[in-house]
C-alpha cells in the first residue's frame, strides 16, 4: 500500500513538473526572443538558444525613457488607487449581501447578478462618461470606468463571507456593542485576508493590463498608461515597417527591430506584475478555492 502511494506521488510530481515546463516555456521564449539580435531573429526564427544576442529592441524602447517613466508612474498610481477604491466598494456591497437578515436581499443579489448577463454596450457607456461625466482626457478616465463593480468579484466576496466567517463571531461582536461597520473592519476583514488579497490581485491585474479605457477616452499622450504607451509605440513601428510614412521610411525600417520589439514590449509590460505576484501567491489559491465553492 505504501509503495503504491509512493509510486502515485512520483507520477503526480512528474506530471506537475511537465505542466510547469509547458507553462513556463512561452514566457522563457518571450524573454529570450526579446534579447535576440534582430537579424538573427528574422533569419532563424524564435529559439531558446539564439545564435546571437542583442539589446536593439530595448534600446529602441528606452530612447524615450522619460515618456516610459511617466507612463509607469501613471499606471502605478491608477493601479493602486483603482484597486483600493474598487476593493472598498466590493466589500461594502458584498458584506450586506452576505447577511441573511438584510431586507430584500434576494432582489439586490439579482440586480448584481443581472449585470453579469447584460450591459448597455460601448456607445451608451462612452456617451455617459464623456458627455455627462466629462472624464475624457483626465486621469479619471483610467480609473472610474472600471469602478463599476464586477459582479463576479462581488459574488466571490459574498460567498467567502457566508461560508468562511462564522455567524457566531459576528453575533459576539454585536453582543459587545459593535456596529456593522466596526464588525466589518475589526472582525470580518481580518478573517478575510486570503479573499481580499486574491481579489486585489485580480483587480490590480485588470488595471495594470487595461488599455481600452485609454484608447477610448484619452487623446492626450501625457496621460497614457504604460499599456497605451507601448501599444502606440508598437503601432508606430508597424506603420514605419510597412513603408506607410513614405520618403526614407525604408531606411528607417531597415534599422528598426520591428520583430524583436514586440517581445520586448510584452516583457516591459509584464515584469512589474511578475515581481508583485509572489507576495500574493500564498493567498491566491486559497481565496479562489474557498470563494467559489458555493453560489
Amino acid at each position: 500500500m505504501v509503495e503504491n502511494g509512493k509510486g502515485f506521488q512520483v507520477f503526480a510530481n512528474i506530471i506537475m513538473l511537465a505542466l510547469t515546463i509547458f507553462c513556463l516555456f512561452p514566457f522563457v521564449l518571450l524573454v529570450v526572443s526579446s534579447f535576440t539580435d534582430e537579424s538573427t531573429l528574422i533569419r532563424n526564427g524564435y529559439s531558446l538558444f539564439p545564435a546571437k544576442l542583442g539589446l536593439d529592441s530595448y534600446a529602441y524602447i528606452f530612447k524615450k525613457i522619460e515618456t516610459i517613466a511617466r507612463a509607469y508612474v501613471i499606471t502605478i498610481v491608477v493601479t493602486v488607487s483603482g484597486t483600493l477604491i474598487s476593493m472598498m466598494l466590493t466589500v461594502l456591497l458584498s458584506y450586506p449581501l452576505s447577511r441573511r437578515d438584510l431586507p430584500h436581499r434576494n432582489t439586490f443579489a439579482f440586480l448584481v447578478f443581472f449585470t453579469m448577463l447584460f450591459n448597455g454596450g460601448l456607445v451608451p457607456t462612452y456617451i455617459m462618461w464623456t458627455r455627462y461625466l466629462n472624464i475624457d482626457n483626465t486621469i479619471w478616465a483610467l480609473i472610474v470606468p472600471a469602478l463599476l463593480l464586477n459582479a463576479f468579484y462581488v459574488i466571490m466576496m459574498r460567498t467567502y463571507f457566508m461560508t468562511s466567517i462564522p455567524e457566531e463571531v459576528i453575533e459576539a461582536g454585536r453582543i459587545d456593542g459593535a456596529g456593522e461597520l466596526r464588525i466589518l473592519a475589526r472582525v470580518v476583514l481580518p478573517m478575510s485576508v486570503p479573499m481580499v488579497a486574491t481579489l486585489s490581485l485580480l483587480i490590480g491585474l485588470g488595471y495594470w493590463n487595461d488599455w481600452r479605457n485609454g484608447f477610448y477616452y484619452l487623446t492626450d499622450s501625457s496621460l497614457f498608461s504604460i499599456q497605451n504607451m507601448l501599444n502606440t509605440m508598437l503601432q508606430d513601428v508597424q506603420f514605419l515597417a510597412s513603408g506607410g510614412a513614405g520618403g526614407n521610411a525604408g531606411e528607417i525600417a531597415a534599422t528598426m527591430p520591428s520583430v524583436g520589439i514586440k517581445m520586448a514590449i510584452a516583457v516591459v509590460g509584464a515584469v512589474p506584475i511578475l515581481i508583485v505576484y509572489p507576495f500574493f501567491q500564498k493567498y491566491f489559491v486559497k481565496g479562489i478555492t474557498v470563494g467559489a465553492v458555493k453560489g
